[in-house]
């Protein structure tokens, strides 16, 4: 089974990212994975947590939601409930480990980036793509804040990509959708820097085991998918080679 938008099960599905899409944001990227849509927008504080003050140290985190029509069936709101979704809670603490490792936080200082990933529609992927498109806004977020003095080279010890890859009916596939992932004997979300470095792995067998080969196989997809996921941010972020090579 291959999704009807790319051609082959080693291709990513077709992906865009568009940034400076939310006007107020000192940084913002609307990022699409096939049909996944995902609206990640950064913004900055000039506070830390508690267990951060004094210590000069800034501090990078996330939340995560589907918005209520994103998904076939109105999702109500986290707020109605009164209570977090499970999901979304575990799903917004993989965002902020995953952007943490990118940023150098003593050289961030004592302030806070909050990285708000709202899922627009959802067909599998959501929190690869809120990665993903979160770190493009984190970027620019950390040029906003170069553009009023706060440091002079950007705070960045590496990029940051993820992407899922699985096993469905035996085959293995590349950036699952929500109908391959629902069928999907093994599910992997894979997180990874520009080094070729993996920052989280998430594997499950879902309904059925996987070998050593085939979770090799499945790494091997993901970071090459990572590799055009990346490459579409550097082009999205209209990177100047002086602008990261000192920490990239």
């Amino acid at each position: 089974m291959i999704s009807s938008l790319r051609e082959r099960a080693d291709a990513l599905r077709p992906v865009t990212m568009e940034r400076n899409c939310a006007i107020y944001a000192e940084g913002s990227c609307l990022i699409s994975c096939g049909l996944t849509k995902v609206l990640c927008t950064a913004s900055v504080e000039e506070k830390t947590p508690p267990f951060l003050r004094g210590t000069g140290k800034g501090w990078v985190t996330a939340e995560y939601s589907l918005l209520p029509r994103s998904t076939a069936t109105r999702v109500p709101r986290d707020s109605v409930k009164g209570k977090i979704n499970g999901r979304s809670q575990e799903i917004q603490r993989l965002i902020g480990r995953s952007l943490r490792a990118a940023v150098d936080l003593d050289m961030l200082g004592e302030r806070q980036i909050t990285l708000d990933c709202d899922v627009l529609q959802a067909d599998g992927g959501t929190r690869t793509a809120s990665i993903t498109g979160a770190y493009v806004a984190l970027v620019d977020a950390l040029r906003w804040l170069r553009g009023q003095g706060v440091f002079d080279a950007l705070p960045i010890k590496s990029q940051i990509a993820a992407v899922s890859a699985g096993k469905v009916d035996g085959s293995l596939i590349l950036d699952l959708c929500y109908e391959e992932d629902s069928s999907a004997e093994v599910d992997f979300n894979v997180v990874m820097n520009n080094k070729g470095e993996f920052v989280e792995v998430q594997g499950t067998g879902e309904g059925g085991v996987f070998s050593r080969d085939e979770m090799n196989g499945m790494l091997d997809l993901a970071a090459s998918g990572i590799a055009g996921l990346m490459e579409l941010q550097r082009k999205t972020l209209l990177w100047d080679d002086g602008e990261v090579a000192v920490r990239c």
